[in-house]
């Protein structure tokens, strides 16, 4: 490789790591502001999780869809235009200040966030060909991402107390504008003239079920779950599924192509990506709210906190890699999910402990957070690596998509877990002294992190109680529903060596 094209492929490089970045941060870093959003937008429980689920659903609905532009009209020219987007939707994000605008601020950085995703894999692949060099740019995307989830708490927190929270989101708008300069100076224009028609179909019924699901879920307790409104919602959602399910199999190149589930070692996989994000990644959104409204500190305090559950995913990867070499993803996988399981299991115990504190929870969050680490690059290596090199990029967008739904899903039943907790928690309480409405509404107000004026008559110490049974049932479910992925992950793979296993994928990808 001469100079001139080293040196523009290190630009190219520059621009995805910052882009990278950018999405990575604006999933980790906003979960440490939502007390403040709570607090200074006047947004109430089920907004600050649409605040928060609208980027997840958006990502969802778009990655598929911006690979086949991407193939139609050229990588690098879709990949500025979501760098554009990104930058101009967080612009709009920083300056609202009505939480509703910006709720669709968000679905629409989204939705230009799983634009850039799926742009930096096929960036990285045409300028980087050769395997060495494939390689070192992949680990150092691959790097970058983890730094943008793991120090987004404390990034977020930093930013509220040294600067203000709109700065959380305006700094993307000055960012995008270096990655656009690097992406026109570096990145090589690619496009596939073979490149399909948009599976709209698709696209449309997986939003519409992961949309009204999560509605159904956030919006369940006001409307009543069993009201002919909510149950509309659901059925539309399963209406969808169905649709769903038709438009692909009738498709000519479908988004979702079923038959690589008959491959066993991609769908134990799946079972992984699905687990993390039952339990891990959607606490994440919360756990920041027990550090502040459960236990007492401040923004940055908390943020320095969550590094316990953060930082590990970071650090653990490569022995997992040597794990798996050694064990085969079959074993890493599950054992992985189970480690999170037990965190989970550690953490609930010590948010129980009498004099609860970040030394209590910090056993258990760093448990969790190397089960991570075992899982993450694992899952990623074995879904991509159990079929055929043509298939490895709908492989990937089955497991990015895998993990985009789950966690949209899980934010909002764990936000209803949550309340719920709080809810038992405050029955006993206040026992004949408020009418069911006003208890729900409290406990939502405490789920939230919000600060509750005298007029409320509610001390600290049932703030604390109820949060600590609110959040000890959250923990709980975690714990439950990781280890369920872990034994049907464990189950899907089975038990047989691998030199079987891989027979029997290579059976199954060729018919």
């Amino acid at each position: 490789m001469n100079e001139p094209t080293n040196r523009r492929s290190g630009l190219a490089l520059a621009a995805v790591c910052l882009s990278t970045a950018m999405f990575g941060l604006e999933i980790s870093s906003i979960p440490a502001i939502l007390p403040t959003l709570e607090q200074v937008l006047g947004a109430d429980f089920k907004q600050l999780q649409w605040i928060m689920n609208a980027y997840t659903i958006a990502v969802t609905a778009v990655l598929m869809a911006a690979g086949t532009l991407a193939d139609r009209y050229g990588r690098k020219r879709i990949f500025v235009a979501g760098i554009v987007a990104f930058g101009i939707a967080s612009l709009i994000c920083g300056l609202t200040d009505d939480a509703s605008v910006l709720i669709v601020a968000r679905f629409l950085q989204g939705m230009a966030g799983g634009v850039m995703l799926i742009c930096q894999i096929a960036v990285l692949s045409h300028q980087f060909p050769s395997g060495r060099e494939r390689g070192i740019a992949f680990s150092w995307w691959g790097i970058i991402f983890g730094i943008g989830l793991g120090f987004g708490p404390i990034v977020g927190g930093a930013t509220v107390a040294l600067l203000s929270w709109e700065w959380v989101f305006l700094v993307h708008a000055v960012l995008a504008v270096v990655a656009v300069a690097l992406a026109l100076a570096g990145v090589q224009e690619s496009r596939d003239p073979g490149a399909e028609r948009l599976d709209v179909a698709g696209i449309v019924t997986l939003s519409a079920t992961v949309f009204c699901l999560a509605y159904f879920i956030t919006q369940g307790p006001e409307l009543g779950f069993a009201s002919p409104t909510a149950l509309s919602i659901l059925g539309l959602a399963i209406l969808s599924l169905i649709g769903f399910v038709i438009a692909e199999k009738m498709s000519a190149r479908p988004m979702f192509d079923f038959s690589v589930f008959r491959v066993r070692s991609f769908s134990g996989a799946l079972f992984g990506s699905m687990g993390m994000n039952i339990s891990f990644w959607p606490f994440m959104i919360y756990l920041p709210i027990w550090f502040q409204a459960g236990l007492g500190y401040d923004g940055v305090t908390a943020s320095v906190a969550l590094l316990a559950y953060t930082l590990p995913p970071l650090v653990v990867p490569p022995f997992a890699e040597r794990l798996m070499l050694r064990f085969r993803p079959g074993i890493v996988i599950p054992a992985g999910l189970f480690t999170i399981g037990l965190g989970f299991l550690m953490m609930k115990i010590g948010s129980g402990h009498a004099d609860a504190s970040w030394m209590t929870m910090l056993p258990g969050c760093m448990v969790a957070g190397i089960g991570l680490g075992l899982t993450n690059t694992t899952v990623t290596n074995a879904a991509t690596g159990a079929v055929a090199a043509e298939r490895v990029g709908m492989a990937s967008g089955i497991d990015t998509s895998a993990r985009m739904i789950s966690l949209a899903i899980n934010i909002a039943l764990m936000g209803l877990i949550l309340v719920e907790g709080v809810l038992s928690s405050l029955r006993s309480s206040f026992v004949g002294q408020m009418t069911a409405t006003e208890l729900r509404s409290l406990a939502e107000k405490i789920s939230a992190g919000g600060t509750l004026n005298s007029d409320y008559g509610v001390s600290q110490n049932v703030i604390h109680a109820a949060l600590s049974e609110g959040f000890g049932w959250v923990m709980l479910y975690g714990m439950v529903g990781v280890w369920l992925s872990a034994a049907a992950s464990l189950l899907v793979f089975g038990l047989r060596p691998k030199a079987e296993t891989a027979l029997s994928c290579s059976t199954a990808e060729s018919s």
